[in-house]
């Protein structure tokens, strides 16, 4: 869903810090997976063209640029991109930013003329600019380890050009030469600093890639509705023909067309708020409760969502279903599921008998609805939020189609009608709704 690159100069510790970003990315976040790469791909002949070309030094920098260029736009189209587009992160050595600097700064082609050779390129969504003095580098580069792990022949090997291209990410990286558009959208951390212990470093890295995934920027190169359906169809297709236990629970909803139970949605909302309030109501005064009031919110939502689609799971298996879109973290995750086994008793949570598994967690049948219900309308879930906030007088029924004659909600209104297509209507014995007035008449049971 994002593509996080690592820049700086050679042997400023692009290498490892490509690496831990990489780890906290698998260790602590929700995404498919965690893809690694670099630029310019030794392993691929467009790659190569453009290594030889430094190597060469047989082309102008215009030449230069152009085939660096041509590796990362196919880079960018046929590997990223459809990896972005499946809910997985890609961490790459280099991107944009190095053309920008070493052909655009220090080659002196300008960083207009470098950003319009590569405006075909993916946007980077976060640049994390790695810094190291010169001389320690130089060190590095000429280390009898780093010659083993990468041939840097290709490179600048002198002082006087690594201060060149350490002082070319300064000014660009740091805001004194304007980044040229489309790459000026993206987000930038750094300078990074590489001078220190190995341990300062990481725990930098940690804190700034924490920092950015957790403020869930809209990504820049994919649509993050695009990516939710993929998740959800992947993860019907993943459970398909498992069942539960018995004794344990019901079928799953994602196999019943009649999820709603014969009620209109409105209502499937309305009880579940109702029974989630006194859920709330009945905690004593002296117990602390981190579990949010409203059955809209994030992690409510995205929990009963996502265990209406799965027969069981520990806490692990719930957060890789979740993925990137409806990812909580993995305490208050603990703490939302602990209130609904104990308190709401939507959820039936058991250990097994063998072993040190960790607590399996299932929404209890009457819960159904309510959890396939907050998928359809994850879309304009917050648009509902607001209405019911500001309209406490006024009947939920009317609530849908005061918000779609607002006319403010177009894109999530259709988005809404997609996931209908995905996850069914909840009614056997009906047509899945055709346009925004049918999404209304569904809201109202009709």
């Amino acid at each position: 869903m994002y593509l996080i690159t690592i820049e700086g100069g050679d042997g400023s510790g692009k290498g490892l810090a490509t690496k831990v970003v990489a780890e906290v990315l698998e260790r602590e976040f929700c995404f498919t997976s965690v893809e690694v790469t670099g630029e310019p791909r030794r392993d691929h002949p467009l790659g190569r063209l453009a290594i030889d070309s430094v190597r060469q030094q047989t082309h102008t920098p215009e030449q230069e640029a152009g085939l660096f260029a041509a590796d990362r736009v196919d880079h960018s189209h046929g590997w990223i991109l459809p990896r972005l587009e499946e809910g997985r992160i890609v961490v790459s050595e280099r991107n944009v930013h190095s053309s920008l600097v070493y052909q655009g700064v220090v080659g002196g082609l300008g960083v207009e003329r470098v950003a319009q050779v590569n405006s075909a390129a993916l946007v980077p969504d976060l640049c994390i600019w790695v810094d190291c003095d010169p001389d320690v580098a130089m060190k590095r580069i000429q280390s009898g380890t780093l010659r083993m792990m990468s041939d840097k022949t290709e490179y600048f090997e002198t002082t006087e050009l690594q201060k060149e291209i350490r002082a070319g990410y300064a000014s660009l990286l740091s805001g004194e030469v304007e980044m040229p558009t489309p790459f000026d959208m993206g987000a930038i951390i750094g300078p990074v600093s590489n001078e220190t212990t190995e341990r300062e470093f990481k725990r930098k890295l940690t804190l700034h890639i924490r920092k950015f995934v957790h403020s869930r920027p809209e990504p820049l190169n994919v649509d993050t509705e695009s990516v939710e359906r993929f998740m959800l169809k992947r993860l019907i297709k993943s459970t398909k023909g498992q069942t539960v236990l018995d004794g344990l629970g019901v079928e799953p909803a994602r196999t019943r067309s009649d999820w709603l139970d014969g009620k209109a949605p409105w209502r499937v909302l309305r009880e579940a708020q109702t029974d989630h309030s006194a859920a709330l109501d009945g905690v004593p005064e002296d117990e602390r409760v981190d579990v949010p009031k409203s059955v809209l919110a994030r992690s409510v939502s995205s929990i009963c969502g996502t265990l209406a689609l799965l027969p069981s799971a520990d806490v692990k298996e719930l957060r890789n279903a979740q993925g990137p879109v409806r990812a909580v973290s993995d305490s208050h995750s603990h703490k939302v599921l602990r209130f609904m086994a104990d308190r709401s008793k939507w959820v039936n949570q058991h250990k097994s008998l063998l072993g040190r598994d960790a607590s399996r967690n299932q929404l209890r049948a009457e819960s159904h609805a309510f959890g396939t219900a907050i998928l359809v309308l994850w879309p304009l879930r917050r648009a509902l939020a607001r209405w019911l906030a500001a309209n406490p007088d006024t009947h939920p029924r009317f609530a849908l189609g005061q918000i779609v004659r607002s006319g403010e909600y177009p894109r999530a209104v259709r988005d809404t009608i997609e996931r209908l297509a995905i996850l069914g209507n909840g009614k056997s014995d009906s047509t899945l709704p055709a346009g925004a007035s049918g999404l209304v008449s569904w809201w109202q049971g009709q």
